[in-house]
């Protein structure tokens, strides 16, 4: 117990210090390459926050636990959305990027979708995994071409304007190699919590696929966490919000598609497909409204996110333990609870561009 208690306390520091770095090198790496600090967050530091649950549900995939291979990923992406989106929020409203709101987000609620469709038959298979696969080498390089003729000024001259090579370089070096450490100390701290998390699990009882869904995927989400909430506080506010939307989307066309391509199946029970991916879908069909009101993240609206977790963990482990409230609670997270919301922010969504319009009209208007 001893031993335990210390790899908590040294995963937390491992996290919080690799977040902070992790987070300043990749707001120095986008100046000095010349891409948006959106790219990198969709990127470099989405997809390296990604490498615990890409390890784990590969792991999981050759050992033939298809449950926690694919409860690691949809809880993850649950995890990613309802918490630390909105965690980041209640830490500093977020000001959402135009292109996540036309590109990004519906992407990410595509993918989701099918994924989803592809389960309902009771397996993700090969194919698909490398379909999968082929997605997400699609999607980075429309990110980065867009990227690059976005800043075409920055590209043209990478870095900052009149440095001389060798100090770009070195801005270059240092930048890289703090995102490397950085990304190390996170996966090294999230494997410390959840293999504690996972024994004490097990030793009570709870299903391998509760565990993928709850601790291990919140666990391997934990450097997203850490890394989107530092963001949020040092105010690079594209780095918090990429790095969720860019990791959900890496989560299932690399971590699944990959999980399935080189195991050759990931199978999907049937609580999974009728439950828990729906939740995933509607977590992220949710993120579309947020995001388009206003442009940004509200801390209502984050502690709404936040809420709705709460109940679906509550959800996760009344269903382990038989517990009669079961279906009801189910049935509230299903048809109550993430369509109300969707429907609340949808009618906020009219609100506002009828104010807009209302505005647009005023200034057309001579006096």
């Amino acid at each position: 117990m001893g031993m335990t208690v210390i790899e908590l306390v040294a995963g937390l520091a491992l996290l919080v210090l690799g977040a902070e770095l992790l987070v300043r090198g990749a707001s120095q790496l986008a100046k000095a390459v010349g891409l948006p600090s959106l790219v990198v967050g969709l990127t470099v530091v989405a997809f390296g926050t990604s490498a615990p649950e890409f390890a784990v549900s590969l792991k999981a995939s050759l050992a033939g636990q298809s449950d926690i291979a694919l409860g690691n990923v949809v809880g993850s992406n649950t995890f990613n959305v309802l918490v630390i989106l909105g965690l980041s929020a209640l830490v500093m409203p977020l000001a959402v990027s135009s292109q996540l709101i036309r590109f990004d987000v519906p992407v990410m609620i595509g993918v989701s979708a099918a994924v989803w469709l592809a389960a309902l038959d009771g397996d993700i298979s090969r194919t698909e995994g490398v379909l999968l696969l082929g997605g997400l080498v699609v999607y980075t390089a429309v990110l980065i071409v867009a990227g690059l003729r976005k800043n075409g000024a920055a590209t043209a001259g990478p870095g900052w304007p009149g440095d001389p090579a060798p100090h770009k370089t070195s801005h270059l070096i240092v930048s890289a190699v703090l995102v490397l450490a950085g990304l190390g100390m996170l996966v090294l701290g999230s494997r410390w919590l959840v293999g504690g998390a996972t024994a004490v699990a097990r030793a009570l009882g709870i299903s391998e696929l509760v565990i993928g869904l709850t601790l291990v995927a919140a666990g391997t989400s934990l450097p997203e966490l850490a890394t989107s909430v530092i963001a949020a506080m040092r105010r690079e506010r594209d780095i918090a919000v990429g790095n969720i939307v860019g990791s959900n989307i890496f989560n299932l066309l690399a971590v699944l598609g990959g999980a399935a391509a080189v195991g050759g199946r990931v199978e999907a029970a049937p609580a999974a497909a009728h439950f828990d991916l729906p939740v995933m879908v509607a977590a992220a069909m949710v993120c579309l409204p947020i995001f388009f009101t206003g442009g940004r993240v509200c801390r209502w609206e984050g502690a709404t996110l936040l809420a709705y977790y709460a109940a679906y963990t509550l959800y996760m482990f009344l269903a382990a333990s038989g517990n009669h409230a079961v279906p009801a609670l189910g049935a509230a997270i299903l048809w109550f609870f993430l369509p109300g919301t969707g429907l609340g922010i949808g009618l906020s969504v009219l609100y506002t561009l009828r104010e807009r319009r209302r505005r647009r009209a005023d200034r057309a208007t001579p006096p």
